[in-house]
């Protein structure tokens, strides 16, 4: 009796030495999978892509185009301008906004019409205000996609109609583009109003524009973006979320099933690829006499944080850099991929008290926060707006 207790502890102990080396394999994020043609998820602040399918392919973005158009209108318009309905956006074909011919209209309030209704007469008027032409804001567009590294991505018109050949975006392009909006603050806000009123010359009454982006409801945290459809392009969207601080973005092309596929790429993202506080700012940097000069956070999934690594870059004692306090960088890389630079400085560095911040910078959206009678009311008044779209137009957005 005494040996088979014996033999059965010793069994076990030699499983449970086997069995080790596999406890300690570190679990990687479970597969996903969508129903679109081309997928992207970006962490916003990070830039990190965290999932991608046929990432760099390019392919037709219908009306997410305008997240290009909204974006150089913001940076290089003057909000408070008023533009000019041309012949050329007036009656613009597709998803409208119904602006009349010679109708003039602040630059911020078009934006609103073009993000949340998809207008594509706003999208003209816009270019063409902008860029002088369509033809001059569309090299706008190409020298911004070139500035931003969307090197799968080419843009022949501000709206995103199948006019022509050519007009082609990527999902990782499209994730790298939408991570640099949601920077902008004016650019967020738009993008994050479920309902606008704007003042209407031509009527008594206001301009009313619902958002078609149902993510905005449909997901907790939900702050954005864009909505697309041509008969080419089929169903695109981008969507965007924030939840304990953190914020992502969603990119589907050619996706039949887009609000699902969303909402779990979404919450796949936040579950699996958390921020993590890699370093914080006046932190002492190990082995030097000086502290990290910001606060460093970065999307990491279970078991990454032991495969960081770092080093410390001295600056030149006779650069500038040095006698404004700066003494070196901390870079940091993740399987040998460079990832952030942090500066260091003195402890004493007046630097250290500057705000870490720009007014582009990240900052966490409001929480989700509806009771059901509103949620019921915004369904309502979207599908009575939407029936009325689809009367107007024979074209999708």
């Amino acid at each position: 009796m005494k040996k088979s207790v014996r033999f059965i502890m010793m069994c076990s102990a030699l499983i449970s030495l086997l069995l080790a080396p596999w406890a300690q394999v570190e679990a990687a994020p479970p597969g996903i999978h969508t129903n679109a043609v081309g997928a992207s998820l970006i962490d916003v602040e990070s830039g990190r892509i965290l999932y991608s399918e046929k990432g760099d392919t390019p392919m037709r973005i219908a009306s997410l185009t305008k997240i290009m158009t909204a974006i150089i209108a913001i940076e290089q318009g003057k909000l408070n301008d008023k533009v000019k309905v041309s012949k050329t956006a007036f009656g613009k074909e597709g998803s409208s906004i119904y602006l009349k011919l010679g109708e003039e209209m602040r630059l911020h309030d078009m934006l609103y019409g073009l993000m949340l209704r998809s207008g594509n007469d706003a999208a003209t008027a816009i270019a063409e205000y902008v860029g002088g032409s369509v033809e001059g804001f569309v090299y706008l567009m190409n020298e911004k996609a070139r500035m931003l590294g969307m090197d799968h991505s080419h843009f022949t018109n501000p709206s995103g109609l199948d006019e022509g050949e050519g007009h082609r975006s990527s999902p990782n392009d499209m994730a790298k583009l939408t991570a640099y909006a949601l920077k902008n603050p004016v650019f967020k806000e738009i993008v994050s109003t479920k309902l606008k009123k704007v003042p209407n010359p031509n009527e008594a009454w206001d301009y009313s524009w619902l958002n078609k982006n149902k993510m905005l409801s449909l997901f907790e945290g939900a702050d954005g973006v864009k909505t697309g459809y041509t008969k080419l392009a089929k169903r695109c969207l981008v969507s965007s979320a924030t939840r304990n601080g953190q914020q992502l973005a969603v990119v589907t092309l050619n996706d039949g099933d887009d609000w699902a596929d969303h909402a779990r790429l979404l919450q796949y993202g936040f579950t699996y690829f958390p921020l993590q506080t890699i370093v914080k700012k006046g932190d002492a940097v190990e082995g030097t006499p000086w502290v990290a000069g910001r606060t460093f956070t970065y999307p990491l999934a279970d078991g990454e944080a032991a495969k960081l690594t770092h080093k410390v870059t001295l600056v030149d004692p006779a650069s500038t850099d040095y006698r404004l306090a700066e003494r070196g960088t901390l870079q940091y890389s993740l399987q040998q991929n460079l990832i952030q630079t942090v500066p260091i400085y003195d402890k004493s560095s007046p630097l250290l008290q500057a705000q870490s911040k720009s007014a582009f910078s990240f900052q966490e959206g409001k929480p989700y926060q509806e009771t059901l009678l509103s949620q019921y009311s915004l369904v309502c008044r979207m599908l009575v707006q939407e029936l009325f779209s689809i009367s107007k137009s024979k074209w999708a957005d």
